[in-house]
């Protein structure tokens, strides 16, 4: 048979195992662009219309049509119902010679500790893969040390999302003190892990990572129940760092007293860019700082969220008065807090001059018998700054890939 097109070796392959078409994938692939690299957009979550979510027998197959394609270079297979022998098969794909996936999105799907196992293994092995999503997967403790371990030797990852994957403190420290050794993660996404100590062992050694680690340049640790002492122990790295530009500190219980501490450090020599404090509790002592800080010639910050920390009149208009001073931050998000008419008017003023263009808040202005409202607008704090500035031009370029690392190792959890 001669095979011409993508759609129409995946229907040989079906046939060829006994796998029943699925009718979406094929309707994928059957509009896959006929030259030039590009991604095949499998996701289970269609909101425009039902899709017949992918099974480990769709993998397979999917799999098997791709291990000689050049032209395909990711793959978006989150919402499915993927499992552990599913990412068995993209393991397989990963470790063929001729591999030239460079994304692999699989978030929310149902694998577990030893689906992580095969990828990590894989990994060790591959030289093409830059990025890995594995977020909503109940890979467990276990599974984040496989792949803690696997950053070992890995070389060219550069983006790993691990969050909401059940990780402990031991896979997290773990995958901190591989970032003091790893030169090639740019991007990190550890958030909602499940840590019960108070003690918060972990952001000792996040800290003492960023304070040696040189190429990190987005950290996401939302929802990791960082109190105050937390942030303290944080920004002790931080201050010795000069290359992370997004930090995501969302959903934690970082207070006024967390704050100061993270302002101080804004007002060096800080390369921070992005920050996200949504949903804390820094109140309007904390905008203050905050307010301070953006104020001061030293800071190079461009997007701030403090939407839901409980701030009224005085934190806002502080904030408001700082973006006068300053004009390098350009996205701010306050929805969430107290908007009273001083706060309406004030931030009115910045969206109606330009200071604050409307689609780089989450507020909008308008008026009523006179008196000045804010509403909430459906903009939000970008989720990433990795590949939004370039710096992952090699996930989509025809750039040369790294080479393979000529021997694959056995791959173990890391042991403390």
């Amino acid at each position: 048979m001669d095979i011409k097109t993508i759609s129409e070796f995946y229907e040989a392959v079906c046939a060829e195992y006994d796998i029943k078409i699925n009718p979406d994938a094929l309707h994928v692939l059957q509009k896959a662009a006929a030259t030039g690299n590009f991604t095949l957009k499998l996701s289970g979550n269609n909101r425009l219309r039902r899709v017949q979510r992918l099974s480990d027998a769709d993998v397979l197959a999917l799999s098997k049509c791709l291990h000689n394609n050049k032209r395909v270079t990711g793959l978006d297979l989150r919402y499915n119902k993927i499992r552990d022998e599913g990412a068995e098969h993209l393991a397989e794909l990963l470790q063929h010679q001729n591999s030239a996936l460079r994304s692999l999105d699989l978030t929310f799907n149902d694998i577990e500790t030893d689906g992580a196992q095969v990828l990590a293994g894989s990994l060790q092995g591959n030289g093409s893969l830059l990025s890995l999503r594995l977020s909503g997967n109940k890979i467990g403790n276990r599974g984040a040390m496989y792949l803690a371990s696997m950053l070992q030797v890995n070389s060219s990852l550069q983006q790993l999302e691990l969050a909401d994957c059940d990780l402990a403190t031991q896979s997290v420290i773990a995958l901190s003190i591989v970032l003091k050794t790893n030169k090639a993660l740019r991007s990190v996404d550890i958030s909602r892990p499940l840590l019960f100590s108070h003690q918060e062992e972990w952001a000792v050694h996040f800290s003492e990572m960023l304070a040696v680690n040189s190429s990190l340049l987005e950290l996401h640790l939302g929802k990791v129940g960082m109190s105050d002492s937390g942030m303290e122990r944080l920004t002790e790295g931080l201050r010795l760092n000069h290359s992370l530009r997004y930090l995501d500190l969302r959903c934690n219980r970082v207070t006024r007293d967390g704050v100061r501490r993270l302002a101080e450090v804004l007002k060096q020599d800080s390369a921070l860019e992005v920050i996200d404090l949504s949903s804390n509790r820094i109140e309007d002592e904390g905008a203050a700082y905050l307010s301070e800080a953006i104020a001061s010639p030293a800071c190079v910050l461009k997007e701030l969220s403090i939407s839901s920390n409980n701030i009224w009149t005085e934190g806002l208009l502080s904030l408001a008065q700082a973006m006068k001073a300053n004009t390098t931050l350009t996205h701010v998000y306050i929805w969430g807090n107290h908007l009273e008419e001083p706060v309406c008017q004030a931030f009115g003023e910045l969206l109606s001059s330009g200071r604050l263009p409307a689609e780089q808040t989450d507020v909008s202005a308008y008026e009523v018998d006179g008196r000045l409202f804010l509403a909430e607008s459906p903009n939000g704090l970008r989720k990433h700054w990795f590949g939004s500035n370039g710096t992952n031009a090699a996930l989509s370029s025809d750039a040369t890939l790294p080479p393979n690392m000529e021997q694959q190792q056995q791959l173990a959890p890391l042991q403390f």
